[in-house]
């Protein structure tokens, strides 16, 4: 009951906070919402174009009042370069990333708690619960921005992981052809794109840093910064090896393709391996007092009878 109580409370004050926030914030319509407005009941696409564009006014409001936030806080902070990097590895690749993510620690504990001691007295709480509730939605306000940025760099690494061998096979089918290793990469990108996207972003972003000037060492390291993966940092490595010493680019390829490839597969086995432990709990907690229930029921329902007799 406390838990549904507590999932409940948490949409609550997180919707809560967003209309307050979009209340408080300046509201000065553009000219064309306000164009829009004219032709509202006239058409029901333009009905529907206006309300989007308006849902879309109210989140760039609010993402612009926590980014003010957020650059009020950033000059005081000393690991804004880990911060950066984690924006970089969850795919945040805007320079408004940090300040968002900073304003968002600040303003979400902030709203939470004050939703929190709002829905409570409305409910009529007592004030030492209202106490713990509200310490414990502020505190899961400041650590949800963190566990999103989290799950959403776990996402994109598992990825690119998956699709890294595949994606080094055909770099090594186009090294073999002919195309030079900038080329190959822009080829990969294209190819790969269905596969991982993030991946393929990657390879991208690291052919424009070869373009733009940025040495042919420096962008292999920055993409296995970017990234956090360690498969691709020591891809990154053999590459920058390999251009270093003029030794063959696809030999190395070959044997780092086979070499992931190999790991993918004993990932898969020990996933698989893994599988009996997790099942104890489910088995434990759910099958087994079903079980007991049907087999051992009726038994123990005709021994209570016997002895009631």
């Amino acid at each position: 009951m406390f838990l549904i109580l507590a999932i409940g409370l948490i949409a609550l004050s997180v919707t809560f906070a967003v209309l307050f926030i979009g209340e408080v914030a300046p509201g000065r319509q553009s000219a064309l919402v306000t164009r829009l407005t004219e032709f509202e009941g006239a058409d029901p696409e333009t009905a529907e174009t206006l309300r989007r564009r308006r849902r879309q006014l109210r989140a760039e409001k609010l993402a612009g009042l926590i980014q003010a936030l957020g650059e009020r806080i950033e000059p005081g902070r000393k690991d804004i370069s880990a911060i950066r990097l984690r924006m970089l590895q969850a795919g945040f690749q805007s320079q408004a990333a940090v300040p968002v993510f900073l304003g968002s620690r600040l303003a979400l504990p902030i709203a939470m708690g004050f939703s929190a001691v709002t829905i409570l007295g409305v409910l009529g709480m007592t004030s030492f619960v209202g106490l713990i509730a509200t310490v414990w939605f502020s505190a899961m306000g400041y650590v949800v921005p963190s566990i999103y940025v989290g799950a959403r760099i776990r996402r994109r690494q598992k990825e690119m992981q998956r699709a890294l061998p595949d994606a080094l096979d055909l770099l090594v089918v186009c090294v073999e052809a002919g195309l030079g290793l900038n080329q190959a990469l822009v080829r990969v990108s294209e190819e790969i794109d269905r596969l991982s996207p993030s991946l393929s972003e990657q390879f991208a972003l690291v052919n424009l840093e070869i373009r733009a000037g940025t040495p042919r060492e420096d962008a292999f390291r920055n993409l296995g910064e970017r990234t956090g993966l360690d498969d691709l940092k020591s891809l990154m490595a053999m590459l920058v090896q390999t251009d270093r010493f003029g030794t063959s680019i696809a030999q190395a390829l070959r044997v780092q393709a086979d070499t992931l490839r190999t790991k993918r597969r004993q990932r898969a086995e020990e996933a698989a391996a893994k599988t009996t432990i997790k099942l104890v709990f489910p088995l434990v907690l759910f099958i087994f007092p079903a079980m007991f229930v049907v087999i051992l029921g009726s038994a123990i329902i005709q021994i209570f009878e016997a002895l009631g007799r």
